[in-house]
């Protein structure tokens, strides 16, 4: 028996989070009744999203999709249809595919998307375990005490930021490397400290670089690539787990 939720997202349809949205809005049905959140289902059972019917996940994932893609600004990260410049369209996978997480509309650079929700699910869960790197520029000369004040951590969104790693590239450019993922949080950073990001661009995420794709393309993933991932989101899912116990 697996959760209707798991069973969905591991089909490549949607996320875990999502599957749940879908299932209250009473948009999934099993056998035929729209069930409840929660509901377990075994390999007999016939589940259906909006009357179409979604088939299981082969057990070697075989089917499964891994993408780096180069958002470019304006691209909104929703996989809703009805969202003019929405990352689904833009792309124009041939299979069904979803971001995992996000990239603010007017940033950009590397987001990977995938049709294997279990991955999605593994990496969201333990998502201040990785790191991401950036390259932002600002609208005027960085100073030493910007560049301290950044890597020590800012006051936002009632909390201070994590100690980060920051680097100064240029006069009014930088690198930071976070492994927190609040809402807008390098511009957040930035405001507060009297700076406002002109450009924000996504250069790497863990292990996985941007290197010379340009905006709007996309690459699969490798091998090598995909073995690293799987291996540390593992691991750091378990590192979260334990940490969420304390």
């Amino acid at each position: 028996m697996k959760r209707l939720n798991k069973y969905i997202s591991d089909t490549g349809f949607c996320s875990r989070r999502e599957a749940d949205k879908l299932i209250e809005q009473k948009r999934v049905k099993v056998n035929g009744i729209a069930p409840e959140l929660g509901t377990k289902i075994g390999d007999a059972d016939k589940v259906e999203v909006d009357g179409k019917l979604i088939k299981a996940v082969p057990d070697n994932k075989s089917d499964r999709v891994y993408l780096a893609y180069h958002k470019p600004v304006g691209i909104t990260c929703t996989t809703e249809r009805k969202v003019k410049g929405n990352i689904v369209d833009a792309v124009n996978y041939p299979q069904r595919i979803f971001p995992i997480g996000r990239l603010d509309k007017p940033s950009e650079g590397l987001i990977l998307l995938t049709n294997d929700g279990d991955i999605v699910n593994k990496i969201l869960r333990a998502e201040n375990a990785h790191e991401k790197q950036y390259r932002v520029n600002v609208n005027k000369a960085i100073s030493p005490s910007f560049l301290e004040k950044m890597s020590r951590g800012v006051p936002i969104l009632n909390t201070v930021t994590l100690p980060c790693e920051v680097k100064q590239i240029g006069k009014q450019s930088f690198d930071i490397v976070l492994t927190q993922g609040l809402n807008r949080q390098i511009r957040r950073m930035c405001e507060y400290l009297g700076y406002e990001v002109t450009r924000l661009v996504r250069r790497r995420i863990m292990h996985i670089k941007l290197d010379k794709l340009n905006a709007g393309q996309y690459r699969k993933l490798s091998d090598d690539e995909l073995n690293v991932l799987n291996r540390q989101v593992q691991a750091s899912v378990k590192t979260a787990t334990y940490a969420n116990k304390g």
